[in-house]
């Protein structure tokens, strides 16, 4: 396996660092202010629309996107290294580069999935950053974690569906901008536990949409990725065009638009982990306690020898599955998608833990962006399927090998 980055790779990471250092890093103290400012934890402030066009400008957009119809053509492997970079500020980053969840995979489905017409409604100005989207998949009436459990119903009338149901954690739904929900329910209860459910676009301001809350998380509004809400689905009517693919393929599109998206989290992870560690070494380099820097500490080395180790082996399991997704394709990397969706979420919660341990109370305040990236780190064991899920069946797929 050849460990170094193309030519390409090497490119855009040189401009995509430059963006962060000069850009996105100044601009997070300024981002906060204006949030404040504007009294909405999920208002959009100034600060990222001038990201946005600094960002499209350098030639840093839909990077997430392998169709070069719709953005920058990389592969998997190209990408892992650039999503890594801008893990060390996500909560600014992703967007400024219009490479956000929910938005990335509800592109991806709209490329896969999506009828021409669909993808000339909603596709071409998300792609453009003009709108946002929502994706309203888990309900907090059933264990949404079994997917199969959806109850949400969207039922055929003539030339309409009608959906009926309550979602939460829809991600994107409490961005202003946010123009359409991918809604997933169940068009045949009767049907195959796996042929029940499909996918519809609900546009926004469809009579009988009720978003009754935003939802945070661990009391952070989580803006960047357009937040989370509580939404009523009350006679909700939507033509029959707006159906995603063939009644019966939802849970099939779901498990596909998935996939990337757990690899572009665990990308972000490692990055996120990398700016732990730089703060937990300055921190140790430069805070005296007991009359010696805490880098004399011999558990403070250990935290950052540790770090370093969990941080490698998390991104070189990153790259291989990236380069699995490239060569074989998602269902051939299953295994490892599985395995990063459980490695690496919980090695940077670890390395951040660390580093909030260095900083004392400064690490849990608002004076670090470690609480923050905690809070993040520690929420995708669950976005995307809990730890448990995913280790169940990791070890069903390991015991097959022998049985």
């Amino acid at each position: 396996m050849e460990f170094a980055y193309d030519d390409r790779t090497v490119e855009l990471r040189q401009r995509l660092e430059a963006f962060l250092t000069e850009c996105v890093l100044p601009a997070e103290p300024v981002h906060h202010e204006q949030v404040l400012a504007a009294g909405d934890p999920w208002a959009r402030p100034p600060v990222m629309a001038e990201l946005k066009a600094e960002a499209r400008a350098r030639g840093l957009w839909n990077l997430f996107l392998p169709d070069a119809r719709y953005g920058a053509g990389l592969t998997n492997l190209q990408y892992a290294p650039l999503a890594e970079l801008t893990g060390r500020s996500p909560h600014l980053a992703p967007e400024a580069l219009n490479c956000a969840a929910p938005d990335t995979g509800n592109m991806e489905l709209l490329a896969e999935f999506g009828s021409d017409a669909q993808r000339e409604r909603w596709l071409a100005p998300l792609l453009d950053g003009t709108i946002r989207s929502a994706f309203c998949m888990t309900e907090p009436e059933v264990a949404s974690s079994d997917a199969t459990n959806i109850a949400t119903r969207i039922t055929r009338d003539g030339d309409h569906y009608v959906v009926d149901g309550r979602k939460w954690w829809s991600s994107g739904a409490m961005d202003p901008r946010c123009e359409v929900f991918i809604v997933m329910g169940k068009t045949d209860p009767d049907a195959d536990r796996h042929r029940q459910q499909s996918m519809i676009l609900v546009p926004r301001d469809t009579p009988g949409v009720t978003v009754r809350r935003g939802m945070t998380v661990f009391g952070y509004s989580d803006a960047p990725h357009g937040g989370h809400a509580e939404i009523d689905f009350t006679g909700v009517r939507v033509p029959v065009e707006n159906l995603v693919g063939a009644e019966g393929t939802g849970f099939a599109i779901a498990q596909a638009r998935l996939g990337p998206g757990r690899i572009h989290h665990c990308m972000r992870l490692v990055g996120m982990a990398e700016r732990a560690l730089e703060l937990l070494c300055r921190r140790a380099l430069d805070r005296v306690a007991f009359g010696r820097p805490l880098a004399e500490q011999g558990v403070v080395r250990e935290w950052i020898a540790e770090s370093r180790v969990r941080i490698e082996q998390a991104r070189l399991l990153v790259l291989k599955t990236a380069w699995l997704m490239d060569t074989v394709g998602n269902k051939g990397a299953h295994t490892e998608i599985q395995a990063i969706k459980i490695a690496t979420p919980a090695m940077a919660e670890w390395v951040i833990d660390k580093a909030i341990q260095a900083y004392g109370g400064a690490g849990v305040s608002q004076d670090t962006p470690l609480a923050a990236l905690w809070a993040q780190a520690r929420t995708l064991r669950l976005a995307d399927g809990p730890d448990e899920v995913h280790r169940a069946s990791l070890a069903r797929r390991e015991l097959r090998r022998w049985s």
